[in-house]
């Protein structure tokens, strides 16, 4: 806690300092005109980790009400944030007030002087929070007009409730934005369920905090996905449930007539598992050693074995691993299905008979954000093989 309440302390001096440094105004506003101006840009505040706003309330050149709104790590190092905020009263120079955080309950006092200097404003005081006392001195800050600070605080969690089609959404990656005080029933009814949870979603953000939102993210098979949307719409404390970006890529991505390929209204997957294992071994040059469906992200994973070029005489292997996801190429009902085949994943291991060499796969030597191993035209192939469209970047159409 101690810690936490010295990487708060650094926080709020820095927020101070801002605050002061808003407290200045421009020479152009007119004398007795009320406006409100924000600071948000605090370096350096716990250690980087901290995320605060100083609102003040002007009339003419004085400042007559601010609003200190600090969230931070609740411990060193961790994800679990807390946050308060403060009204403080205007007495000159002084700045005061006192409140508890949000989460952990604990009491906060705030006590600053700002300080002009120059075009900006210098804080130094102290923060007070439970039993421990942190030196506040903060300059140089800069401030934002209602405008500008609206404009800075717009986010977009890239849920889209009803897409025409998953050309710009993933048809497995769903999102869901619901209020803070109703995340974990509806996280609690996941449990059981065939979806996985993004880990980093669950994470209760600054901004969620403060928008008393947060946006859990899901993998789900693309088929039941819909079923998912519609639910989640319906619980109570949800605010939106949609669509978002996930693992396909348009450049790795066909479309093709859906008739061929169900067994009644239902995706035949063993048929295309097999299409795909088929073009694959060809161009991989590589024998299919495996072929499995996630029952949660409705992906198939395959992979082959190949003799490995790096020195033959070894006889070693490498397998080769691809994801591949198929589904109805939008969310309502269509006579065309589109499947996306990830890059190939190429691992090599002695697997002859008798003692084994040992290997690791390093990556000295490798630039970073080099290309993915050559997959030999898979792409195109798959394309003739299901008799599909290729997705035209530059029309942001199918061709």
């Amino acid at each position: 806690m101690r810690a936490l309440l010295c990487c708060l302390v650094g926080l709020l001096t820095a927020s101070s300092d801002l605050a002061l440094a808003q407290m200045k105004l421009p020479s152009k506003t007119a004398p007795g005109t009320t406006e409100t101006r924000y600071f948000t840009a605090i370096d350096g505040l716990m250690e980087g980790n901290a995320d605060a706003v100083l609102k003040e309330t002007r009339q003419g050149k004085n400042v007559t009400a601010a609003v200190l709104d600090v969230c931070y790590p609740a411990e060193k190092g961790s994800d679990r944030k807390d946050r308060f905020v403060v009204n403080l009263a205007v007495n000159g120079q002084n700045l005061s007030g006192t409140t508890q955080t949000l989460n952990d309950k604990s009491p906060v006092t705030v006590k600053l002087v700002r300080k002009p200097t120059g075009d900006s404003f210098e804080f130094r005081g102290q923060i007070t929070i439970g039993q421990a006392v942190t030196e506040v001195a903060s300059s140089d800050n800069t401030d934002l007009s209602e405008r500008e600070f609206q404009e800075s605080q717009t986010t977009d969690d890239g849920i889209t409730p009803a897409p025409k089609d998953f050309t710009e959404v993933s048809p497995e990656s769903v999102g869901v934005r619901v209020k803070l005080d109703a995340a974990l029933d509806f996280l609690k009814s996941l449990k059981g369920q065939a979806v996985e949870v993004g880990l980093s979603s669950l994470a209760i953000t600054c901004d969620a905090l403060r928008a008393g939102e947060q946006t859990i993210n899901l993998t789900v098979d693309p088929e039941q996905a819909p079923a998912l949307v519609a639910k989640a719409k319906a619980t109570p404390g949800v605010v939106a449930a949609g669509w978002t970006t996930g693992s396909v890529e348009m450049d790795r991505t066909i479309r093709f007539a859906a008739a061929d390929w169900l067994s009644g209204d239902k995706i035949n997957r063993d048929k295309i598992a097999s299409a795909i294992s088929g073009v694959l071994s060809k161009t991989l040059a590589a024998k299919p050693s495996g072929a499995s469906w996630n029952a949660n992200t409705g992906k198939l994973k395959l992979t082959f074995k190949r003799p490995s070029q790096v020195y033959p005489a070894l006889g070693l292997t490498e397998t080769v691993e691809i994801s591949a996801l198929v589904s109805s190429d939008k969310p309502a009902a269509s006579d065309r299905l589109m499947l996306w085949v990830s890059s190939p994943v190429v691992t090599t291991a002695d697997e002859g008979s008798g003692p084994k060499l040992n290997l690791s796969e390093d990556s000295v030597g490798d630039e970073e954000g080099g290309e993915p191993p050559d997959d030999n035209g898979s792409i195109e192939a798959l394309a003739k093989e299901f008799k599909a469209q290729r997705w035209d970047a530059d029309k942001s159409a199918w061709k």
